[in-house]
């Protein structure tokens, strides 16, 4: 029987809130076609003006949704299959960091389909990018565009097995935080060096902003960028020495190790 509703959103949190603002402002889905539901009114409240149907009971949500996006903290999610009272969604989006999907399916039902995604903060202005694995639906093209589609309102869509999921949690899931740290650093570097905080972090901002599009694009790889900018005997190469000499590298290496095992830590 058609349902209702194409998608359903369990949860209107910051990340909820972001897909639908994308999906709406895309045109992809048709407002009426889209149904939020939350424990909170307050929050429902933040999305009403997107025109989606807002509900606080799950079950309706699911038993009226094609496809059910689960957007609710993971140690939530026992609390909101609970709330479902049997009714089971056939086709599921997870965005919940370090549930996977046997964990949904053993809540759920085996017969469920579930699609896993690792978005990152900067999906809430639509320059994200998600690792996904759809496997479930390897045997419906339908289904991977209109998943895909729905999450092409993020940001770039990346398809990965669940097993590196851990790993794109370590570099995307979590990096805008060090991208964060390290233009945070410049700024103050540049303050430093004389110029006010406003200076600083436009150059900051603009060189990340330049320098990630320049690798983008280039078909360069990123050690031969850095030789161009490193002419010898110049400015560049005494600040790349001190980053060398200080282990930059083994630092971030570090910390997307122990990203990574964290999220490995969640996932059992």
């Amino acid at each position: 029987m058609k349902k209702l509703y194409k998608l359903g959103v369990i949860g209107c949190g910051f990340m909820a809130r972001a897909i639908l603002k994308g999906v709406t402002a895309s045109e992809f889905l048709r407002e009426k076609k889209v149904v939020v539901s939350d424990v909170s009114e307050e929050a429902l409240d933040k999305v009403i003006e997107l025109g989606v149907k807002c509900t606080t009971n799950n079950k309706y949500l699911v038993e009226n949704s094609e496809y059910v996006l689960f957007a609710v903290k993971p140690q939530n999610f026992e609390d909101a299959v609970n709330s479902l009272e049997g009714a089971v969604p056939d086709k599921v989006i997870s965005i919940m960091a370090g549930v996977t999907r046997d964990k949904i399916k053993a809540a759920l039902g085996r017969g469920t389909r579930v699609a896993r995604c690792m978005p990152n903060l900067p999906c809430s202005i639509g320059s994200g990018v998600i690792g996904v694995d759809m496997t479930d639906f390897n045997s419906s093209q339908d289904d991977i565009e209109f998943i895909s589609g729905v999450l092409n309102c993020m940001g770039t869509v990346l398809s990965v097995r669940e097993e590196k999921m851990d790993a794109v949690t370590g570099i995307s899931g979590s990096g805008p935080a060090y991208v964060f740290m390290f233009i945070d650093s410049l700024i103050d570097a540049g303050v430093k060096q004389g110029l006010t905080r406003n200076e600083a972090t436009i150059l900051a901002v603009q060189t990340v902003m330049g320098s990630a599009e320049m690798v983008e694009h280039s078909d360069s790889p990123v050690p031969e960028l850095i030789k161009r900018v490193c002419s010898k005997g110049g400015t560049t190469i005494e600040a790349v020495k001190v980053l060398e000499d200080n282990n930059f590298r083994g630092i971030v290496d570090e910390a997307v190790a122990a990203c990574t095992r964290r999220s490995k830590e969640l996932s059992e």
